[in-house]
């Protein structure tokens, strides 16, 4: 994977050259970029798989670096790396992969270049999008800020989403993360592909495995990649839960 570092700082494209020399498989594209205008030119010459961007540079500023590059047909995967945590929504806006917080951590950096490899390239720009966007289908992916920095999990993954006061749940393959996002909005987005079965949960269609009543009448929805863990379903939603699964 070969990585363009670009910050304006010295000592920060030093300490990054230092951590990518640490994961395997990365190589460090010289010379490094000390603004936007360098990075733009840079990208084009070089050709990196990866750009690991600052934010605030003079001139083009990295936000405006990165909305460029998504006119490409074919951008490099955009990680920021910026000591300012506020740009995160902004970030994702013009299809960053990552977003890590200075001072980077060889683990977070490590796990941020493992989730740039997964999007296609042509598909960044399309990757998080506003749900709100006219005219555009649903994300193929959904970003959420974890300890890590920002993860994107892959909508195949999502097993169920689950609302909890101002909170959703996206329970997936490898763990749970919390989403700042409505409920309703992520049902109308993924209708598609997932049902409500509670009036705070929405499972994906194709993990349903069985519905089973309980010895007290209740229902509970066993899904794939759960194991023994099932989810309650509202007598409300219980004949289109069973309609639904006559059709899979």
């Amino acid at each position: 994977m070969n990585v363009l570092i670009v910050d304006d700082e010295p000592l920060a494209r030093e300490r990054l050259i230092r951590l990518l020399s640490e994961i395997e498989g990365c190589r460090v594209l010289q010379p490094c970029a000390s603004n936007g205008e360098e990075a733009l030119t840079l990208i084009d010459s070089l050709k990196p798989d990866v750009v690991l961007l600052d934010i605030r540079m003079p001139g083009l500023d990295g936000l405006q670096v990165a909305a460029r590059l998504c006119e490409r047909d074919a951008p490099p995967a955009v990680i920021f790396c910026t000591a300012h945590d506020e740009f995160a929504l902004e970030a994702f806006q013009v299809s960053a992969v990552g977003y890590l917080v200075k001072p980077v951590r060889v683990e977070a950096l490590a796990a941020a270049l493992k989730q740039a490899e997964r999007p296609n390239r042509v598909q960044l720009a399309a990757l998080t999008r506003p749900p709100q966007t006219p005219g555009q289908g649903p994300r193929s992916h959904i970003s959420a800020r974890t300890r890590k920095g920002i993860e994107l999990i892959p909508l195949e993954q999502v097993i169920y989403f689950v609302a909890d006061h101002k909170y959703v749940t996206l329970r997936h393959e490898g763990g749970e993360v919390l989403l700042d996002e409505p409920l309703k909005a992520l049902e109308d987005e993924f209708a598609a592909r997932f049902v409500r079965i509670h009036r705070n949960a929405l499972v994906a269609l194709e993990r349903i495995e069985r519905l089973q009543r309980t010895p007290l009448g209740h229902f509970q929805l066993y899904l794939r990649g759960l194991g023994d863990e099932a989810l309650t379903v509202s007598r409300r939603h219980v004949a289109g839960v069973r309609k639904l699964m006559q059709s899979l």
